[in-house]
């Protein structure tokens, strides 16, 4: 059954919390991620702890709350500083390592499908957010949900891999995210804002324009996706690449008002080698899966049929329901850990930890715990 993390104060506190809560399944994070540096980097963990360190000034000049809770989450859970934020890089150090000498020697990996349903002005539907989030087998082991009242910005949920920041979340401000791993060959694993960081900071939006800004105001070291709801009825997807605003691709909703990503670049104006598609190349069949069931149903999408799309199996085992390929090596086995389907209008978070096709979801509901802040 997945943890409920409940923490709240200013960020050494709440970080303190998360640690003590979420000890072991912290622990869990740190002997997993020494196995997976090691396999799809090359590198030993005093390795990835010295290029971890090359961060702290970035995200200092981001935002230092965050390297505060950090802070916090390591002294709660008993394990050094430097541990913690080396599995808060975890997506530099996976993707970015290998990037500077030969992207092809890395083992495929699986990742996400995201979406976002954008209402029509004057229409009384609700804004729609989620995710698949796809990962290799530990993750279902460690992945918890953290509910967060802050002293200094709004209270936000997030479905994430215990020690990390954030991953899909919400807010009491209206605020949707879900993401995707994306790779470009400009990722060189150099010192920037983290993605586990920024997507940590989105969270403490009150608009989504501030959650763009978020994403604008400082250089970033990782490729990634975002996908961006706001319960207002808008929403957008940014695809971005290592460096400053410059860098970021903005796509807007389709005619019906979908949002969809996986793990490949789709703006006409991208112009960089996509490593992402060579390392998970069931990225466009999910996409084009995704996108026939959502136009090919001329009703509304509800959290029960988005359901139904994340439980699709077409191209298993590495469909959009994702399941364990046995013939590959246990490092290099993904499955779905978590769906996860946010009413930015209702504040509720509809959440199935495991295979979607199997498993019923839980619907948590947070309006009461917004209305407090």
């Amino acid at each position: 059954m997945i943890a409920h993390v409940q923490v709240r104060g200013d960020a050494r506190n709440r970080g303190r919390q998360y640690g003590e809560q979420a000890a072991s399944q912290i622990r869990g994070s740190l002997d997993a991620y020494a196995e997976i540096f090691a396999h799809y980097a090359g590198w030993d963990w005093p390795t990835v702890v010295k290029h971890a360190g090359t961060f702290v000034e970035p995200i200092r000049l981001f935002d230092e709350r965050y390297l505060e809770e950090m802070r916090g989450i390591a002294e709660g859970a008993d394990v050094p500083f430097e541990d913690i934020l080396a599995i808060n890089v975890r997506t530099e150090v996976m993707f970015a390592a290998k990037a500077r000498s030969a992207a092809a020697s890395l083992p495929r990996v699986g990742e996400c499908t995201s979406f976002a349903i954008v209402p029509p002005p004057g229409s009384d539907r609700p804004v729609l957010v989620g995710q698949n989030w796809d990962w290799t087998l530990h993750a279902a082991d460690t992945v918890v949900v953290v509910e967060a009242e802050q002293d200094e910005g709004p209270a936000y949920v997030t479905v994430v891999e215990a020690g990390l920041l954030a991953k899909t979340g919400f807010n009491s401000s209206g605020v949707g995210i879900a993401t995707n791993a994306l790779v470009s060959d400009t990722d060189k694993g150099l010192p920037g804002v983290p993605y586990h960081v920024l997507l940590r900071a989105m969270l403490d939006a009150n608009t989504p324009s501030q959650a763009l800004a978020a994403l604008q105001r400082a250089p970033r070291s990782s490729s990634a996706n975002y996908v961006i709801g706001h319960r207002s009825g808008l929403g957008i997807i940014v695809e971005a690449t290592p460096g400053d605003f410059s860098q970021l691709r903005l796509i807007q909703p389709d005619e019906r008002g979908v949002l969809l990503h996986g793990n490949h670049f789709e703006h006409p104006s991208f112009d960089a080698v996509d490593v992402g598609l060579w390392l998970m190349p069931d990225s466009p069949f999910r996409m084009q899966r995704t996108r026939a069931m959502l136009h090919g149903d001329s009703s509304d999408p509800t959290p029960k049929s988005l359901f139904e799309m994340l439980s699709d199996h077409a191209g298993e085992p590495s469909g959009v329901c994702c399941h364990p390929a046995q013939s590959e090596h246990r490092l290099e086995q993904f499955t779905t850990v978590v769906s996860v389907v946010m009413d930015l209008g209702a504040d509720t978070m509809s959440l199935v930890h495991g295979s979607p096709c199997s498993t019923p979801p839980t619907e948590l509901t947070y309006d009461a715990f917004f209305a407090r802040t």
